[in-house]
């Protein structure tokens, strides 16, 4: 339009459409010939778009950001300025637009500078009604500051404008770094002001601005709950089965499991601490206990040293940690058992620990402290005079742990220097339970696994005999047989995998390590009798026969041990072999078992090994002399004859022996008395009813737990061995079963929290399934769809993204040691899930692209990229082999179709939760997150259901670290 029919075309288009007739005058009066066109020019668009709607186009902000931005830095035209601001106070709340990505991408930016303009006009109203006060002509800068401020409260009032900002600000990171410097000077402008009420209305605004770069992280953490099953239940669940676990992993799932919940700090200490205590009491006496210990008093303060970390402030956390100690203090029966159980005050020395470890001020752990004290005088007298001389193994874990240190550094010594110094430390290893209290300090700070390997090392040195006399041959099979058998027990207590060095090409390896993986029985593994490992060289095999069947006693120099272990299998097969054919009369098997055990245990331990495997083979009345030869390894010889620390050997031995045997004994009914070494060694062994269906089991421990509220640490093993026996599907499909036919809301949301906990048995194959089979299943059968109803439909929308959430944070990371036992799935199932042409990767884009027909939906060139670029995991070059990445995939496709198809029911309503609870649950600035698997077009039909509508779920959905993931939200924002 041109400016010479300005004036006729303001006075008609007023007079007609808005009555202001006035208005349009003054408008024209502030700018006389020779001023600035561009005020004039957005007024022309303005009563344009008058005449044809009341959204104004974003085409007239851009017309005013331009005016603003290059004529009116001169704040004090006053009639231009106000001009301006009534301009503004037109359309500052009512912005949209309904064009192209890069015009509504146009408008955030627009908006941003129209704040910066408006922050610099306010900080200049201030200034002038700052030198009016000293002049004594207030009135005309308190009228401009307050429109200013007036028009910036309605302008951030609107979640939707704040929204467009947040889009801009990742667009224009140098404009925003203005907008802050404009606050920052606006702030101290203000100090200076004596009206309160223009100072609270500018601090108002000044706290919007500063939250919009914070939109998504406001979460409402749960103040009205006190118990938060799932911390209570991961913490049990690492205590009782991965105390060897990397600290990190656990600080991450717990920090995730806060976020997800919107725990407060202090009440997740405080759970982590009830779960610890309550560990500490029902964990069974002997290892199982000690392992507790070590977790409760050396593990968790690390744990909360790193989540220390993660917080926002230290200060914050020390008083969190303070906060939830006294929560702690109050829990007095609780304390009382844990101290009765350890026999000492268990707060105490947590405490302690805390203050080393700065978890906790010195004031602070003197006065929790003295409470504590003045708390326990009124208990019930905690020491019994025959336990009063006994030392709490607290004491005894925490004096370990700097000893397990210094053990490391003498076993890095040269062992051919003093091979009996090396002795006389191992020896003292093996006396009472000082073992099992350095190896369970070890695990808990992460050192097991330099233990394990010095230990190998060790074993490594000693196999070989040489030219040596009898003393250091005999030194050298002590530490060959305290080596071996300590492997045995670390592998045994802890887990195979502790033993395994990394994988190092051409590196030979070691050969305790090879027969571990190959002749060791471990529960749930079957060997082979006839694998070549028990098969080894038949002149060595003989000549171990003969030295066992015709020496009084073995022959200890230039005796190569591993050969002699390798060799004893197949020796005690031809044994057996002659026993069972009345060559040996049972008098000389005495004879022969008393000279494998006699000297080193080690012997016995393999043979006892391939007795095991070769026992599972045999028929029911086959067994008998083969498991007659294992009752008389596993027994002491009574003899003055034997090697130094030999009953110390003894006692380990048989521990090892019994775990060995335990599958076979079970399965066949058959009972062994190992000679009692004072505690039971397997106290979760052999927990399922027998003669009972697994589902029954299953079905009843659930309700079992679910009815108490809380998973405990014998349940764990249960739900661990069933996980085992039925297999992960089977395993996740009856327990989601079980989660649908909650109907009561709160035990639904609780099943959901104990089921989370539950499925961190093995979390990466369990949400596998669980979005790969389970719920697709679900969604894609109408006969099903009525089990998704509210309450169990949301509930499990809830468990799903938790599970996703959790799998997709960690699976880049290692997975834990019980973990790693499991079968796992092969990876085509998943491919077949989700078909990807890799010599063709364009098929995926196809696959997951917009509809032809829905061409309407993203029109410019901009939008067509949208389409067939389409989520954010492409752009990430996210790897699509992975099965997680594909599974995920997989049900935003789902999702995606559900949402773009015309029928509505519960699945659709499963969908909303499913999404709601992403959003609810998403990390600030987190990269990475499952929704990045969600195609773009999805945010256009998700905006439509009424309940995800707002600007903020459309930040949360939209990946806005990316240009284009940025338009997609800045399009559906800008058409709300």
């Amino acid at each position: 339009m041109k400016v010479v029919n300005l004036k006729q075309a303001i006075l008609q288009a007023w007079k007609e459409r808005w009555s202001d007739y006035q208005w349009a005058i003054n408008m024209k009066k502030f700018f006389p010939k020779g001023a600035t066109w561009d005020i004039l020019n957005l007024a022309d668009a303005l009563l344009e778009q008058a005449m044809i709607g009341p959204s104004p186009n974003p085409l007239i902000l851009s017309y005013l950001k331009y005016a603003i931005s290059s004529q009116f830095d001169d704040f004090s035209r006053d009639l231009c300025v106000q001009a301006l601001l009534d301009i503004m106070d037109m359309f500052c709340d009512r912005l949209s637009c309904h064009g192209k990505a890069e015009e509504c991408i146009g408008l955030c930016r627009a908006l941003l500078s129209a704040l910066h303009w408006l922050l610099r006009c306010t900080a200049a109203s201030a200034e002038r009604l700052r030198e009016g006060l000293e002049a004594g002509t207030p009135a005309a800068g308190e009228k401009q500051l307050a429109m200013c401020l007036q028009r910036l409260e309605k302008t951030l009032s609107s979640t939707k404008n704040r929204a467009l900002l947040h889009i801009a600000k990742l667009e224009e990171a140098s404009s925003w770094t203005a907008i802050e410097h404009s606050l920052l000077k606006l702030g101290e402008i203000l100090a200076n002001l004596s009206n309160p009420q223009l100072r609270s209305q500018a601090e108002q605004c000044g706290t919007l601005i500063r939250s919009i770069p914070m939109m998504l992280s406001v979460h409402a953490e749960q103040m009205n709950k006190t118990g938060f099953p799932t911390v209570h239940a991961v913490i049990l669940l690492e205590g009782t089965m991965n105390l060897t676990g990397e600290t990190q992993s656990l600080v991450e799932q717990l920090t995730m499991v806060k976020r997800m919940q919107h725990i407060p700090t202090p009440l997740f200490v405080l759970e982590i601490w009830k779960a610890c205590f309550v560990g500490l009491i029902e964990s069974p006496e002997g290892t199982e206990e000690l392992k507790w210990t070590a977790f409760t008093f050396l593990k968790i303060p690390q744990v909360l040293v790193k989540l220390k970390k993660y917080s926002h402030g230290d200060k914050d956390f020390t008083e969190d940690v303070n906060c939830a100690f006294e929560f702690l203090l109050k829990l007095t029966p609780l304390l009382d058992k844990a101290d009765q159980r350890c026999n000492c005050d268990c707060t105490n020395f947590l405490l302690q620990e805390c203050g080393k470890q700065g978890l906790l001020s010195e004031a602070s752990v003197n006065n929790l402290m003295a409470k504590r004290k003045a708390d326990r005088e009124h208990a019930p007298q905690q020491k019994s005079g025959e336990n009063a001389n006994i030392q709490p193994n607290i004491q005894l874990i925490l004096r370990a742990e700097p000893t397990v240190t210094n053990i490391l550094k003498t076993m890095d010594a040269d062992h051919s220097k003093s091979p009996e110094g090396l002795l006389g430390v191992l020896g003292h290893m093996l006396s009472g339970k000082s073992l099992d209290l350095l190896l369970a300090a070890a695990a808990a700070t992460g050192k097991l696994k330099s233990f394990a390997r010095k230990f190998i090392n060790l074993n490594e040195f000693t196999t070989y005999g040489s030219e040596e006399s009898t003393k250091p041959a005999s030194v050298r099979a002590l530490l060959f047989d305290i080596s071996f058998l300590m492997l045995c027990h670390v592998a045994q207590t802890y887990g195979s995998e502790v033993i395994l060095s990394e994988s190092r090409t051409g590196a030979e390896v070691p050969f305790f390590e090879t027969w571990m993986q190959t002749c060791m029985p471990e529960e749930g593994k079957i060997l082979n009798p006839d694998h070549p490992c028990f098969r080894p060289d038949s002149t060595k095999v003989e000549s171990l026969v003969a030295l066992l069947n015709n020496s009084s006693e073995m022959k200890l120099v230039q005796m190569k041990w591993h050969e002699a272990c390798l060799s004893i299998s197949a020796a005690i097969l031809e044994i057996l072999n002659a026993w069972e054919n009345g060559v040996l009369a049972f008098e000389s098997i005495q004879k022969i078992t008393d000279n494998i055990k006699g000297k080193v245990c080690s012997l016995a331990v393999c043979a006892v090994a391939w007795l095991v495997a070769h026992v599972r083979m045999l028929g029911l009345d086959e067994r008998e002399k083969s498991l007659q030869m294992i009752r008389q390894l596993a027994g002491p010889l009574f003899s003055e004859n034997t090697l130094q620390f030999y009953n110390e050997r003894v006692v380990i031995m048989n521990s090892i022996l019994e775990r060995m045997c335990a599958d076979v004994l079970q399965q066949t009914a058959t009972q062994i008395k190992f000679p009692s070494t004072g505690v039971d060694t397997m106290p979760y062994w052999n927990l399922l009813p027998p003669k009972r269906p697994i589902k029954e089991v299953l079905t009843d421990i659930f309700a079992k737990v679910l009815e108490k509220g809380w998973v405990d640490s014998r349940s764990i093993h249960i739900f661990d061995t069933l996980l085992h026996m039925g297999g992960v599907y089977w395993f996740c499909n009856n327990l989601i079963k079980e989660l649908l036919k909650e109907t009561r809301k709160e035990h639904a949301l609780r099943a959901v929290e104990l089921l989370y906990s539950i499925f961190c048995l093995d979390m990466q194959q369990v949400t596998l399934v669980l979005l790969g089979h389970i719920l697709p299943g679900l969604l894609t059968d109408s006969s099903k769809w009525h089990s998704l109803m509210d309450p169990p439909g949301t509930a499990l929308a809830k468990l799903a993204v938790w599970c996703a959430l959790s799998s997709y944070s960690s699976h880049k990371g290692q997975a834990s040691t019980r973990q790693k036992k499991r079968h796992r799935e092969d990876i085509e199932d998943y491919i077949s899930l989700f078909p990807l042409d890799d010599v063709q990767p364009s098929k995926l884009m196809r696959l997951l692209s917009s509809n032809e027909d829905d061409a309407n939906i993203l029109s410019s060139p901009t939008d067509r990229s949208m389409s067939s670029s389409l989520s954010a995991s492409q752009l990430h070059t996210v790897n699509m082999r992975d099965p997680l990445n594909r599974v995920l995939a997989n049900l935003f496709l789902l999702i995606s179709s559900i949402l773009g198809s015309r029928t509505a029911g519960p699945h659709t309503q499963f969908v909303q939760w499913f999404m709601e609870e992403c959003v609810d649950c998403l990390e600030q600035g987190g990269r990475g997150s499952v929704l990045q698997f969600m195609p773009f077009t999805t945010v256009s039909e998700l905006v439509k259901v009424s309940a995800m509508s707002s600007p903020k779920v459309v930040l949360a959905i939209t990946d806005l670290s990316l240009p284009l993931g940025r338009q997609v939200a800045a399009k559906a924002i800008a058409a709300l």
